[in-house]
């Protein structure tokens, strides 16, 4: 059921996917998430939060300075190599693990990669921005793509995602990305109402059964508060683990929280059970 994969980077950190499920803590450097905005948007408290995950139990920190909430206002590329810039270094420094970076800009990707960033993490899964997947293969690394719409219209919703994510595919290994450094999400909260949601956390074995790891990052979304009857985001920690564990018993690879001690232990038992161990 779990993939195979090992990374190394020339830093010295490393990776492997293997026999138990992968932790990404999230390190939102952003004025306006809608979980921790305005938390970590500094290099003192994004650093000591970073230690803290790691502290916890995260394999992967992933930093996004631009939010992607709805209805927030998208930032210029300029923008976001400027936020970032503050973080970047700090939080390379301050990390023992790989550091993804959230962003669909090529030239944001090209920035944090020239600092000694790790991953790619693509909320539009390399279908915004037409340089995205010749970085990637420029810098050789792992690329998370991820499944977005500008609209909630599908037709069976798995295989329209798995009709995006065969296009996505396509264009990184025509551009010379290999098919060991590609990742799939299949972007709960991302283009999909909330039953869509649902439904996809529900069906996620489909897109387990193929060759790609597949990271699930449900972390305290909106359709986990409605289903706690309304609750805040800070306050659907329990739902997002039990998500998480949905997908687990699914063939999920990798979870994306923001709760990673909780999560960490959470899995542990989930991991365990699953092996039989």
């Amino acid at each position: 059921m779990f993939k195979r994969r090992n990374y190394t980077w020339n830093d010295g950190k490393s990776l492997s996917l293997c026999d138990r499920t992968l932790i990404m803590g999230i390190l939102n450097g952003t004025p306006d998430s809608f979980s921790d905005g305005g938390q970590f948007n500094i290099p003192e408290t994004a650093t000591a939060h970073v230690k803290q995950m790691i502290e916890d139990g995260a394999d992967i920190i992933d930093l996004g300075v631009e939010s992607t909430r709805p209805g927030s206002t998208p930032l210029t590329t300029d923008e976001e190599i400027e936020r970032l810039s503050l973080l970047i270094e700090p939080v390379l420094k301050a990390s023992t693990v790989p550091v993804s970076i959230d962003t669909y800009h090529a030239k944001t990707a090209e920035y944090a990669f020239s600092k000694g960033a790790h991953i790619l993490n693509d909320v539009w899964g390399l279908h915004y921005d037409p340089d995205m997947a010749a970085v990637v293969a420029k810098y050789k690394v792992p690329v998370i793509i991820m499944h977005n719409s500008n609209d909630t219209n599908y037709g069976d919703i798995i295989e329209d995602m798995k009709a995006f994510f065969f296009c996505a595919i396509d264009k990184a290994l025509k551009e010379g990305v290999t098919p060991q450094q590609i990742w799939l999400d299949p972007g709960i909260g991302f283009g999909k109402t909330e039953e869509q949601n649902i439904e996809v956390m529900q069906r996620l074995g489909e897109l387990t059964a193929y060759e790609y790891p597949v990271l699930l990052a449900p972390s305290r979304k909106r359709f986990i508060g409605s289903m706690l009857g309304g609750l805040p985001p800070e306050d659907r920690d329990e739902g997002t683990v039990a998500a998480c564990i949905t997908g687990v018993f699914q063939g999920v690879d990798m979870v994306r929280v923001h709760n990673v001690k909780m999560h960490k232990r959470a899995l542990a038992v989930a991991d365990g059970l699953l092996r039989g161990e």
